[in-house]
């Protein structure tokens, strides 16, 4: 009995959606990150880097260590700490869901 209680307890965490993530508000969001990077995620200079269609793991993980001071930049040091959670899943979600298309040359 309590083996099949933790069985369906783990079968509704692993089943469970993940943390709501809004490409739409992260659109909104990225505004204030489109001077540097751009409201496509294609970068506008050359010290920035492109960021759109970065995994979203990678991407919330550089704002939270910007945010938190494991990761410095003098621009990217002040904006992450205006940040919170929500806003760093849905920044990161919108980025991520943008889709680049390479062509290699002939």
């Amino acid at each position: 009995m309590v083996k099949s209680a933790a069985a369906l307890a783990a079968a509704a965490f692993l089943t469970a959606p993940a943390q709501a993530q809004d490409i739409k508000a992260g659109q909104r969001k990225a505004i204030a990150c489109q001077a540097c990077h751009g409201l496509d995620g294609l970068s506008r200079l050359p010290e920035a880097p492109n960021i759109a269609g970065q995994p979203v793991g990678y991407l919330e993980r550089g704002l939270r260590a910007f945010r938190d001071g494991t990761r410095r930049h003098e621009v990217m040091s002040v904006v992450a700490k205006t940040l919170d959670d929500t806003d760093i899943r849905d920044l990161a979600a919108y980025y991520s869901a943008i889709r680049i298309e390479v062509t290699l040359p002939p």
